[in-house]
């Protein structure tokens, strides 16, 4: 603990944005880094707690307050040491997590964590900027091959760990580039594509191979990757997306989130539009969007759509609007649930909520509105929370463009799935136990949202981290297994 009283005597202050009327004008990050010197004193606050309810919170177990610490002391080489020894991708999770770790923190029960989201993305910037991040070469191979399918951080996060190991890992990715949700999901205004590649470039020294454009299960079969590798770990998350089950759904303007997201995304990268958009090009420009679904995919949604040129942005959420402040004495150490406001948002949209969505109008085979009433959540005798529509609410909201962002079922099962011939869970995803991630057949892992559900990227990176512990041990009681 650098200052025992640093609590005590300094405020919390945390990264500011750029304007929305400035950074609405372009695609890059718009979040300011505090000064090095304030990042230290932003340390100093950290309590070093008898039980640092905080790793309680990461899902990867980050050491925050020996890195804290080590901020505060002027050590941040050993501060990024600390930092890498639990999470691959710090610099991911500090641009993209919604910090779990921070509700956990003890000065939350003031309303005042420490910048925990801040400090750790510091000291990754900090490291790649003097040069201290380079590649962690095994110095010998054990010659196991692994097959590692999809790119996103569980695979990314598996194949790095495996690759530290000793072992020879390649990457399988559909697409045309590395990343899976990173690149093709989160929007370069919250996280910048670059920094995926340079670790990549990172990745590749340490000796993983990248495999783009091969779609395990139809460009080439399951069966053949087991033949010829030692293992395989399905880790091509939970892409199936929650559909909108009214009449109307299939009519011209209405779009899965993932599908304008992407596009987007292909864009910015410098794709030519035909490239962007194979299928026809989806543009918010001029138009009247609905955003269905209040998460982090909706707000993606609606930061996207502004940065278009939409005229008006409205997000519904078929649950009610939650409380301003959650109750400390009920919730804290866990994640909360309260009002939330993101960038995107605060960039303009109209938000409302207990909306269900009963019908898509349209004209001439395009949407033109759709068709809503008020929900009322209702507590039932067991304790369970059920929806019932309040008579007489009917309204309508006009719309040129209505994007679904309600989240995903699990993974899906034509294709890959399907050849592995793996148990799924009632929940549609891939079982495999947590810590061991065996699938029911030998020789086939599973991490990630593939494995546990549509989650966050922290949650990923563990998954990636545990599972290759998995793979090894595996490979290691089977050594004679080819």
């Amino acid at each position: 603990m650098g200052k025992p009283t640093g609590f005590l005597e300094i405020d919390r202050h945390d990264r500011s944005y750029v304007k929305p009327e400035v950074r609405l004008k372009h695609w890059q990050e718009f979040v300011v880094p505090l000064e090095k010197a304030e990042v230290a004193t932003q340390a100093a606050r950290c309590m070093d707690c008898g039980i640092p309810f905080c790793h309680t919170g990461c899902p990867v177990n980050n050491l925050i307050p020996d890195w804290n610490d080590l901020v505060y002391q002027d050590d941040w080489e050993k501060a990024l040491e600390q930092l890498h020894s639990t999470n691959n991708f710090p610099e991911f999770t500090g641009r993209v997590c919604p910090a779990p770790c921070e509700a956990a923190c003890t000065l939350n029960l003031q309303d005042s964590p420490v910048t925990i989201k801040t400090i750790e993305c510091e000291i990754v910037d900090r490291g790649w900027n003097e040069g201290w991040i380079k590649p962690h070469i095994a110095e010998r191979g054990t010659g196991k091959r692994i097959a590692i399918i999809g790119s996103g951080p569980a695979g990314l996060a598996c194949a790095q760990e495996l690759a530290r190991m000793g072992h020879n890992p390649t990457v399988f990715e559909k697409n045309d580039r590395i990343g899976g949700l990173l690149r093709y999901g989160i929007p370069d205004f919250k996280m910048e594509k670059h920094l995926i590649d340079r670790r990549v470039a990172q990745m590749e020294k340490e000796g993983v191979l990248f495999r783009t454009e091969v779609e395990v299960g139809v460009t080439i079969s399951v069966q053949r990757l087991l033949d010829d590798y030692d293992t395989l770990v399905l880790a091509g998350g939970a892409e199936r997306p929650r559909n909108l089950e009214v009449p109307g759904r299939d009519v011209e303007g209405v779009h899965f989130a993932m599908e304008f997201l992407g596009q987007q995304n292909r864009r910015v990268a410098g794709d030519a539009e035909e490239v962007a958009a194979p299928t026809g090009t989806l543009s918010a420009a001029g138009k009247h969007v609905v955003v269905i679904g209040g998460g982090d995919t909706g707000s993606d949604c609606i930061g996207t759509s502004n940065r278009q040129g939409a005229a008006s942005v409205i997000q519904l959420e078929v649950m009610p609007q939650p409380p301003a402040h959650e109750n400390k004495a009920l919730t804290w150490p866990h994640w909360p649930l309260k009002m939330r406001t993101s960038s995107s948002q605060e960039e303009g949209c109209e938000r409302d909520f207990s909306v269900l969505t009963k019908q898509v109008i349209s004209e001439n085979g395009k949407v033109t509105a759709i068709e809503c009433v008020r929900a009322e959540w209702m507590q039932g005798p067991n304790g369970h929370m059920s929806m019932q529509e309040v008579p007489g609410s009917a309204f309508r909201i006009k719309a040129d463009m209505v994007l679904l962002a309600m989240g995903f079922l699990g993974p899906r099962t034509d294709g890959l799935i399907a050849q592995t011939g793996v148990d799924m869970t009632a929940r549609g995803a891939v079982k495999a136990e947590m810590k061991q991630h065996a699938t029911s057949v030998d020789r086939i892992f599973a991490c990630g949202d593939m494995r546990r559900g549509q989650s966050l990227v922290v949650w990923a990176i563990r998954e990636g981290r545990e599972c290759a512990q998995a793979v090894d041990a595996y490979l290691a009681a089977n050594a004679t297994l080819r």
